[in-house]
């Protein structure tokens, strides 16, 4: 399947008993794979692309063992090889990172360990993390503006004209049931069991692998844990998850430029509070909308809301089409669909927070610049980026993000209160004939 039609839940599940898999693959052993890697006696499992297993099974029948071997210790080589010695990790780096991204040097040393520790062990680094950079009233803060921004998506929701009332109380529901998680895990993960021996990094990596693996498979048959993480708390990054209905926000993305404590409130408010705005809103862009506040696929939409929903992204679509990273390359906007949807609606939703804010506690300029101006600069700061040409390619063809420059500018276009900010009129570059907006 193309990575548009992953993006639909429909495509992606078929639940299906072992022995119905083993019928669409008679050449490969499921049962005796399934109990070979540790994972409990099954029933049924999900087959995400089925057309693709049963072109496994036709290779299997048609490649000889000795091919097969070759491939998967080709695979095992390519998949480990910047932990393997230096030759490897150097050709390794000048495909990858050289060659199809015009990176012109090597990571630092130090990089190279805080990433693999992280990747193996991110509870127990996150820990420290927490301690160093994570102190004080910032969990209390953060929680205070997600609540703000909920806030504002529920007033935002009440007064969508094209959503029917019957459709605006199931977003409700949902909206409702959003978990918010802030910086770091309630319970951190014991690692004692993962042997780590000096000296011996490829060895202590598999093992971390291993534990990681282990740990997944034992939760098969269990109630789920929805108090359990999918980033560490060092990640700069944040996450909508569509089946547990939550937001998440690590310790690692409450940091400047996205939040810092001693800018203005406008500045955060364009920063860590679009964020906030862009992960709620992924609750309900064009794969969020199919879920609902439990977590299960269904459409709780009425057909007439749903057609008004696909008109509007349509527009979106269309719009990041037009945009250009790269000579002769365009931007895929269906694949971006959901995260330019959640971009444009996260920041009305912080702008209308900030407003909100204002009313009640008037600000004035800070360096000539007044709160809405330094609302719009601190959102432009957190997209800040250096690229090549060669990188710019290759995440317009696969990326379901927009480059920078577009998260910035493409949805500061769409916006009449940025026009006003800056005096901007129509016929501008940062005026868009056609603004579109979901939410």
């Amino acid at each position: 399947m193309s990575r548009v039609a992953r993006r639909d839940p429909a495509n992606t599940y078929h639940k299906m008993t072992v022995g119905e898999l083993a019928k669409l693959t008679p050449d490969f052993e499921w049962k005796q794979y399934l109990s070979t890697i540790g994972i409990p006696p099954v029933e049924s499992v999900n087959v995400v692309a089925p057309d693709f297993v049963k072109a496994l099974d036709a290779v299997i029948a048609n490649t000889s063992l000795a091919d097969l071997k070759t491939y998967l210790r080709w695979h095992l080589l390519n998949t480990h090889a910047d932990m393997l010695s230096r030759a490897f990790d150097q050709e390794d780096f000048r495909f990858k990172e050289h060659i199809l991204r015009g990176t012109q040097e090597m990571p630092p040393r130090w990089k190279t360990c805080v990433r693999a520790t992280d990747h193996g062990l991110g509870d127990a680094l996150g820990q420290e993390f927490v301690k160093a950079a994570f102190k004080g009233a910032s969990k209390e803060k953060a929680l205070q503006l997600v609540g703000e921004i909920e806030m504002e998506m529920r007033k935002d929701i009440d007064n969508a004209a094209w959503m029917t009332p019957a459709t605006k109380e199931q977003a409700f529901a949902k909206l409702r049931a959003v978990a918010n998680k802030i910086g770091y895990p309630e319970k951190w993960r014991d690692y004692s069991s993962v042997k780590i021996v000096s000296g011996d990094y490829f060895g202590n990596v598999l093992r971390a692998y291993e534990f990681e693996q282990h740990r997944n498979f034992n939760k098969i048959g269990k109630p789920v844990d929805k108090s359990e993480w999918g980033m560490t708390p060092p990640t700069v990054n944040a996450y909508y998850s569509p089946n547990m209905n939550n937001i998440n926000f690590p310790a690692g993305i409450l940091q400047p430029p996205f939040y810092n404590p001693q800018a203005g409130d406008a500045v955060n408010y364009g920063g860590i509070g679009a964020v906030i705005g862009h992960e709620l809103t992924h609750g309900f862009d064009d794969e969020g909308r199919k879920y609902d506040g439990a977590g299960n696929v269904r459409d709780w939409w009425t057909a007439e809301d749903g057609k008004a929903f696909e008109a509007r992204a349509e527009c979106i679509v269309k719009e990041y089409n037009g945009f250009s990273p790269a000579p002769d390359a365009h931007l895929n906007g269906k694949l971006t669909l959901g995260e330019n949807a959640a971009d444009n609606g996260g920041i009305h939703l912080a702008y209308l927070a900030l407003m909100d804010s204002l009313a009640q506690h008037m600000a004035g300029k800070q360096d000539g610049f007044t709160p809405q101006q330094q609302f719009f600069l601190g959102y432009a700061q957190i997209w800040c980026e250096n690229t090549t040409e060669q990188s710019a390619r290759v995440q317009a063809a696969t990326n379901p993000h927009s480059p920078g420059e577009f998260r910035a500018n493409g949805v500061l276009q769409n916006m009449p209160e940025f026009q006003e900010a800056f005096s901007c009129k129509v016929g501008d570059p940062m005026v868009s004939p056609d603004p579109c907006r979901v939410w």
